[in-house]
């Protein structure tokens, strides 16, 4: 993932696990989106995107899981995070797309461009 990430033009910054994403996250304030995994040693992605979530909450989040999207067992804390993707269902284009866009949204619109009349949006460390 990172490989693809990195030829698609994203500079990637990887952990892992949650402990060293969180030390990442604190002390790199041009992160301009996380990719987290649902199920990681020590910390769920739950977890991970609550803590993170609680330094940055701009910051958009993907986590991405397994059938359930990762959910954990009984967990309905997913909404934590700005999308849960199905690591199976998605494919590499569907993931490259949801993360260009979710970054541009935090960034906000370039110079010079119009905005559009609103209309309802769609939202979208191993």
């Amino acid at each position: 993932m990172r490989f693809m990430l990195a030829t698609n033009g994203y500079r990637v910054l990887a952990a892992l696990s949650g402990q060293e994403a969180i030390a990442v996250f604190a002390t790199a304030p041009q992160i301009d989106l996380v990719l987290a995994d649902a199920h990681m040693p020590q910390m769920s992605g739950v977890q991970l995107a609550e803590r993170l979530k609680r330094m940055r909450s701009y910051v958009p989040l993907i986590l991405l899981g397994d059938a359930q999207a990762g959910a954990p067992s009984g967990s309905g804390d997913l909404h934590v995070a700005d999308a849960v993707l199905a690591r199976k269902s998605c494919s590499s284009q569907e993931l490259l797309e949801r993360i260009k866009v979710m970054s541009a949204r935090k960034r906000g619109p370039r110079k010079g461009a119009q905005r559009m009349p609103q209309v309802e949006e769609l939202a979208a460390a191993s």
